[in-house]
C-alpha cells in the first residue's frame, strides 16, 4: 500500500481515538463527582482525577507552569512524530505513530481547556493500585508498544537492499 492511503487510514484512526478520548472525558466530567468513584467491577472503578503531570500522574507536583511546558513538550514530540510519519511507509509503525499522536493531542486539548488532564479509568486488585488514566494514555501506550514490537521483531534490516524484507530475529 502506498503512503497516501496509509496516511488517510491513519488519520481516520487518530480522529476516531481523539473523538473517543474527548467524548469519554466529557461524559466523566458530566456524570462523575471528584472523590466519589463509581464501582464497575471489584477491580475497576470510574473516578474523576485531575492529572497535572504526565501519563499516570508522573510529575504531578511540577508547579504552576507545568501545563505550559508540558504543552510545549507535547508540541515538539508531535512535530517529530509527524516528520516520522511522513517518511514511514509501513502500516504497523504508521498506525502506532498515529495512536501516539492522537493520544498526545487528546491530553494537550485537556491541558489547554482545563489546565490539567482528565483521568478516569481506575484499576486495582488487592493492595495493588494502578494510577488512573484515560483513552489518550491508552492510545499512547498501545502505540509505543507497537513501535517496540516493530523495532524488536519486525523492522526491516538495513542490509536488505531496500527490498523490505523483515529481520528474522523473532
Amino acid at each position: 500500500m502506498s503512503p497516501r492511503p496509509l496516511r488517510a487510514a491513519g488519520l481516520a484512526l487518530a480522529v476516531a481515538v481523539l473523538a473517543a478520548d474527548q467524548l469519554t472525558k466529557h461524559l466523566v466530567l458530566r456524570d462523575l463527582v471528584m472523590g466519589q468513584p463509581l464501582e464497575v467491577t471489584p477491580f475497576f472503578d470510574l473516578v474523576l482525577v485531575w492529572n497535572q503531570g504526565v501519563s499516570f500522574g508522573l510529575l504531578n507536583g511540577a508547579g504552576g507552569s507545568s501545563p505550559w511546558w508540558l504543552i510545549g513538550l507535547a508540541g515538539a514530540i508531535a512535530a517529530l512524530l509527524i516528520a516520522w510519519l511522513w517518511r514511514e511507509t509501513r502500516a504497523l509503525p504508521q498506525a502506532a505513530l498515529w495512536l501516539v499522536l492522537a493520544g498526545a493531542l487528546g491530553n494537550v486539548a485537556d491541558r489547554l481547556h482545563y489546565g490539567a488532564v482528565v483521568d478516569f479509568l481506575d484499576f486495582h486488585l488487592g493492595g495493588l493500585h494502578w494510577p488512573a488514566f484515560n483513552v489518550a494514555d491508552s492510545a499512547i501506550v498501545i502505540g509505543a508498544g507497537l513501535l517496540l514490537i516493530d523495532g524488536l521483531f519486525l523492522r526491516r534490516t538495513t542490509m536488505d537492499g531496500g527490498r523490505g524484507e523483515t529481520d528474522a530475529r523473532a
